[in-house]
């Protein structure tokens, strides 16, 4: 890596200005050591196994909510609806922000103090000593460090994707739930999509056959909101991770088909390599807009990642995983989800569909496989989740999953191997990008124990006992 890009990389990401890597450490040094650091869980003996862990009931869950700007808002209102939750406190950078979270829980139950003012107010909120679980929805680079600092606070985190941007924060992730044993769940809501779900109750029954290789994508023209000036990102945050070129936002359509194929409980990640077109949108929309508004003068200075990226993965059991990204091309919405197999094939986008053979199903055929194939969870609260809404109600589902499996002991859908693996993704991508697409191993975050590492269950034994007020 050149020396101009070296500092263009490290600058991009604003951590080593919150003090998060020691002396003569800098992301820089360990973007170009990403293959050493790739192998460092090889012979790692994991301190204690997160996967499958069941921290002690908590009956009535205790909650603070730091980052009320893009994502936060919609969490207040969800998480209010769920019975034996207490929002206790509420934070953000922006005061405003915390007032009018603070008015959208009025006629609830809920009362949270509020926190803000500066950019360390979270550490106040988290210090309090009457918090069970911290719920992070702020700038990517705030992420790690919120969960971390959670966990060692004694809260178990949830936190919005990616929880990571470097190995080296997902290393910190996982060395610090094995540590405190606190749960650290990334909040992939697409997990809990009605389709995905669906797919992965079929999965386990045998329907696909041997699943042989998935696909998953996030591909959404974001190109005008990463450039709104008022009323978008805080401070033009998203705009500036693009300065980064390869798979930057893997984990919505990465995290369903892990699930799929079992990936950390069965089977596990061998090594990717990774491909970006150039770009040909965001350097040109940054210098349109530079000639009109001097705001953007420094942005139409910088290079951007390609339009797409397209990345793929080799698992240790021979299976294959294809995962795109691209939010600057005009096109269709897709968060694609392919499951093939040795005996059937479904797809989601441009519509859901299922195939045996060369032919797709009949829309009554297929409804009827809805019907037969409909998890649990979908059953208990899926109605109830279109309502209280979120993404077609996959946000509910999920935030409802969370508090259910706290509330009665029981594991968590997605423990902390699952957060650091699926955001590795994006800077080992990013490296193979820089490589000219050569291939780079994935870390094994488990240490070994994928191999017996149980899959994820996906009934509500144990629990399906929280309540819901709509």
């Amino acid at each position: 890596m050149k020396n101009n890009q070296r500092r263009e990389f490290l600058k991009s990401t604003g951590l080593v200005g919150l003090g998060l890597f020691g002396a003569g450490s800098t992301l820089a040094n360990e973007f170009e050591n990403l293959p050493l650091q790739a192998q460092k869980g090889v012979n790692r003996i994991q301190s204690f196994n997160m996967s499958g862990f069941a921290a002690p009931k908590i009956d009535n869950v205790r909650i603070g909510i730091v980052g009320l700007g893009m994502r936060g808002p919609g969490a207040v209102d969800r998480l209010s609806k769920i019975e034996n939750v207490e929002i206790k406190a509420l934070c953000d950078l922006l005061p405003d922000r915390v007032e009018k979270a603070k008015a959208q829980l009025k006629d609830t139950p809920h009362t949270p103090d509020g926190y803000s003012g500066n950019a360390y107010s979270w550490k106040e909120m988290m210090d309090r000593d009457d918090l069970d679980l911290i719920y992070i929805a702020t700038p990517w680079e705030w992420h790690t460090p919120m969960a971390v600092y959670a966990m060692e606070a004694g809260k178990h985190a949830a936190c919005e994707v990616p929880i990571a941007r470097t190995l080296d924060e997902c290393w910190q992730l996982v060395e610090t739930s094995e540590r405190t044993k606190k749960h650290c769940m990334q909040l992939e809501n697409c997990c809990y999509d009605f389709f995905e779900l669906m797919t992965l109750k079929m999965k386990r029954e045998g329907y696909f056959g041997e699943v042989l290789h998935v696909e998953g994508a996030y591909i959404h023209d974001l190109l005008a909101l990463n450039f709104k000036k008022e009323g978008g990102y805080q401070d033009m945050w998203r705009l500036k991770e693009n300065y980064r070129n390869g798979n930057l936002y893997a984990t919505h359509g990465l995290g369903p088909i892990c699930q799929i194929l079992d990936i950390n409980r069965g089977d596990q990640m061998d090594f990717l390599t990774s491909t970006s077109s150039n770009d040909f949108s965001m350097h040109a929309e940054a210098k349109k807009l530079a000639e009109q508004d001097n705001f953007f003068a420094s942005f139409a200075q910088k290079s951007f990642r390609g339009n797409m990226n397209t990345t793929m993965v080799k698992t240790k059991h021979g299976k294959t995983i294809m995962i795109q990204h691209d939010v600057s091309s005009p096109r269709p919405y897709s968060r694609l989800h392919v499951v093939s197999g040795t005996e059937g094939y479904a797809q989601k986008y441009p519509q859901p569909k299922v195939a045996i053979g060369h032919g797709w199903l009949k829309d009554e055929e297929f409804k009827d496989l809805e019907t037969k194939y409909t998890p649990e969870i979908i059953q208990k609260v899926g109605e109830l989740a279109k309502k209280v809404g979120g993404h077609g109600g996959m946000d509910f589902m999920m935030d409802w999953r969370l508090i259910d499996c706290l509330r009665n002991g029981l594991p968590l859908d997605q423990d902390v191997y699952d957060a650091a693996l699926w955001s590795a993704i994006s800077p080992l991508s990013e490296w193979s990008v820089a490589n000219r697409s050569n291939s780079i191993d994935v870390p094994d975050f488990t240490g070994g124990n994928w191999k017996t590492n149980a899959p994820v269950d996906i009934t509500l034994n144990g629990g399906g006992t929280t309540g819901v007020r709509v």
